[in-house]
């Protein structure tokens, strides 16, 4: 039953996941309510070692349908993992408790600009000439790389967000876009999670079949619906953030 639970939450947060990011927000309080008394950083790794595969999924489906501007992103991907790895050895040094508590505040900002700017992200546009447009990619991936390896909620809500702000991408150009930059963070902190033998595989493992298939009906989705539909995904899961983070922050 335990594993049925997990595998169901898994599918869910493939869903999600795979339009606008945010399946942390079922997967991982699921995996902590079913095993309350296992070690927090096994079930991080777990939930990685089954997320990792949906993230991948969902990034070669939208490469089939999206036009992917592959020599923005792959460089964008080296540097998000680059980001991801000092941020994971800078979280053993430095409490993140400062960013626990701002950062209800921030997707609050987030959200409102979102809802303030009613055409954002609904036109694919980039703005800026290939060699700025691969300089600014890389400092989005570096920055929340680091983020990510650091702290980690609202990863790909704010590498979404900043890709439609700053390099004019459309909702669902970003959110594809995202996905890539999502694999090579989810894959830095994956190795650091197998290389200190946090990852129950079996369990992983068929977490994951369900995190694909949920990954595959999400991308369908978002493909089939276009950028309002992610921009609408994209602000439920935003406000869910915002929610859960302040609750951690100031309830807790």
């Amino acid at each position: 039953m335990d594993l049925f639970l997990v595998s169901l939450a898994s599918l869910l947060a493939g869903g999600i996941d795979s339009i606008v990011g945010g399946g942390g927000l079922i997967l991982v309080p699921a995996l902590f309510a079913v095993y309350p008394s296992s070690p927090p950083a096994t079930l991080f790794g777990t939930n990685k070692s089954a997320s990792v595969w949906g993230t991948t999924i969902a990034t070669v489906q939208y490469s089939r349908r999206v036009q992917m501007r592959w020599a923005v992103l792959l460089p964008a991907a080296c540097a998000a993992l680059t980001g991801s790895f000092v941020g994971a050895w800078v979280v053993t040094l430095i409490d993140p408790d400062f960013l626990r508590r701002a950062l209800p505040f921030i997707l609050l900002a987030v959200l409102a600009y979102t809802l303030a700017r009613k055409d954002l992200g609904r036109t694919h546009a980039p703005r800026h000439s290939r060699q700025r447009e691969t300089a600014l990619a890389c400092a989005i991936g570096l920055i929340i790389g680091w983020y990510d390896g650091f702290f980690g909620p609202g990863t790909g809500s704010f590498f979404i967000f900043l890709f439609v702000r700053l390099l004019g991408y459309d909702f669902l150009n970003a959110s594809a876009s995202a996905k890539l930059l999502n694999v090579a963070t989810n894959v830095s902190a994956l190795a650091l999670f197998a290389a200190k033998g946090h990852i129950w595989w079996q369990i992983g493992l068929t977490m994951a079949v369900a995190n694909v298939a949920g990954s595959l009906i999400g991308t369908r989705l978002a493909l089939k619906h276009g950028a309002g539909f992610v921009r609408g995904v994209f602000m439920v899961v935003v406000s869910a953030l915002i929610l859960k983070t302040g609750y951690d922050a100031f309830l807790r």
